[in-house]
């Protein structure tokens, strides 16, 4: 499953349904769906509004029937390279396929601060929360 993610392309998601349960639950900090159409029709979403989308597992742990993995997310928009770094937990069922996806990111560090008028209100917050050095 891991290297179907790493090479993860329109034609691929086809394959969905060979990890994910048919009742499959996803969710990021956008999106919230079930079943593998829907879960199919986030990833399809991600390659319509990203280009060159590509992940890169950096960790895999596995303990019985949950997994979490780390990973890099690199993709351009409008001309600019963008890296987010994540994890994700995974819960499997008796089949070993996917019942649980949950990806964890900080959307704001990773994605809005880097967007100019979205990125001077959170760096301000960021400094006023943080704890004096």
């Amino acid at each position: 499953m891991l290297d179907w993610f790493q090479t993860l392309t329109p034609d691929s998601l086809g394959e969905i349904s060979r990890y994910y349960a048919d009742e499959a639950r996803f969710k990021d900090p956008f999106n919230d769906v079930r079943g593998v159409a829907a879960i199919e029709a986030v990833f399809r979403h991600m390659f319509k509004t990203v280009d060159e989308p590509r992940f890169t597992v950096l960790h895999a742990l596995r303990d019985g029937d949950q997994a979490f993995i780390t990973w890099d997310f690199d993709f351009a928009y409008s001309g600019r390279r963008v890296n987010i770094h994540g994890g994700s937990h995974l819960r499997f069922d008796a089949d070993g396929k996917v019942m649980l996806h949950r990806d964890y990111w900080d959307a704001a560090e990773e994605l809005f601060e880097k967007i100019p008028l979205l990125g001077l209100p959170i760096a301000w917050m960021r400094r006023k929360l943080r704890v004096p050095a």
